[in-house]
């Protein structure tokens, strides 16, 4: 046993670190925050597996008040890698640039990917502002030279794309396709969005989540709501009237807007809609309830909501600490979820909770919930 252990132990630290002849892909996950960060890299690895080249994992960008410049924290931080390998081959960047960068890319070879001309000098560069700069750097990479892919995109899953990239970017020639932003579209495609399953949190966050929920919540079922209500995400809502389908909003309201259209109240629901719905919830699943957990970029209307909710006799608790990771696998495990529909960040709940099976809902939707009162609230 101990020999068979040896063997493909020896075996995966071999492919993990063994070149790769079909290549590679690299890329900044250079657009918002982790919400965002995290749509990108479901498509990113999709882009990766139809052309059949490593993905390299980037470090998630981080931007953390009085810091002029974005903060790079290592993949496996937040996740696990070994799971992804069950979907497609994957190697941490920073170990990719130790083992293979003088071998497999040279500095002199150094090629920066990006679809038009970026910035006001001709190429892409890719280093030219926050957080483009600090990401690279954390790697010791500067580009040598730019490439302007288009007319080809990111979309694999049609008009034959893949052997379109294949054929202008062979492995032999270009084995690393290192793209100023990310290789994917946003809002996330419909055909990644089971990837996530192999999205597996750490043991370091999902220890985190436990340890709250066992400690704070448990015994009795939960309510986890995520909220929006920061000044950057009402300013954000106002785009609504020139964007139908902003942000997430495919993820309840279709690609086609088939279930409906964006609203205001839909990104920023009223108090009076969050209220309405918790009560809702709570009725229709009984006593087993004990406790809602709120997840909030700004304000968790802690008090307002116990006041209002206050016949329930229910906990209404919100993570202590600033750890937007572990709000979100507290979110995945909860009995019943409530997000925002445009908000990537609900999103990425919603995927998760999809891939084991939980129950999700949204603020005001469908439409018809948002004036439905019961007869205590009449």
């Amino acid at each position: 046993m101990n020999n068979l252990f040896l063997f493909f132990g020896t075996w995966f630290l071999h492919f993990a670190f063994a070149q790769d002849p079909s290549g590679y892909v690299a890329y900044c996950p250079c657009m918002g925050r982790f919400g965002n960060q995290a749509d990108h890299f479901l498509g990113a690895i999709g882009f990766a597996k139809a052309l059949n080249r490593t993905l390299l994992l980037p470090h998630w960008i981080e931007y953390r008040y009085g810091q002029p410049k974005s903060v790079q924290i290592p993949f496996d931080t937040y996740f696990k890698v070994d799971p992804l390998l069950h979907f497609h081959k994957v190697q941490l960047m920073a170990d990719f640039m130790i083992k293979h960068s003088n071998s497999v890319w040279t500095p002199e070879s150094r090629t920066s990917f990006c679809y038009m001309q970026r910035g006001e000098s001709v190429g892409c560069n890719a280093k030219s502002g926050n957080p483009f700069e600090s990401f690279w750097d954390t790697y010791g990479i500067n580009f040598s030279s730019s490439e302007f892919y288009a007319p080809l995109n990111y979309d694999v899953y049609h008009h034959d794309m893949a052997s379109k990239w294949h054929e202008k970017y062979p492995p032999t020639e270009w084995p690393v396709l290192a793209f100023v932003g990310a290789p994917a579209s946003f809002p996330i495609q419909k055909e990644n969005l089971g990837i996530h399953k192999y999205l597996i949190w750490s043991n370091q966050v999902s220890d985190e989540a436990k340890t709250f929920i066992n400690n704070r919540i448990k015994p009795g079922k939960f309510i986890g709501i995520h909220l929006r209500n920061g000044i950057d995400w009402i300013r954000a809502c106002e785009h609504l009237t020139k964007n139908s389908l902003l942000f997430s909003a495919p993820q309840c309201l279709g690609y086609r807007n088939e279930y409906g259209k964006a609203t205001e109240e839909l990104c920023y629901p009223t108090f009076e809609t969050v209220v309405k719905h918790l009560k809702r919830v709570i009725r229709k699943n009984g006593k087993d309830i004990s406790t809602i957990f709120v997840a909030s970029d700004n304000n968790h209307l802690v008090p307002e909501l116990s006041h209002a909710l206050a016949s329930f006799n229910l906990k209404i608790v919100k993570y202590d600490k600033d750890n937007p990771h572990v709000d979100l696998a507290i979110l995945g495990r909860s009995d019943y979820f409530i997000g925002n529909c445009i908000s990537s960040f609900s999103a990425f709940v919603k995927r998760e909770r999809d891939s084991n099976n939980l129950p999700s809902e949204f603020w005001a939707f469908p439409v018809y919930l948002k004036n439905q009162s019961t007869k205590e609230e009449l």
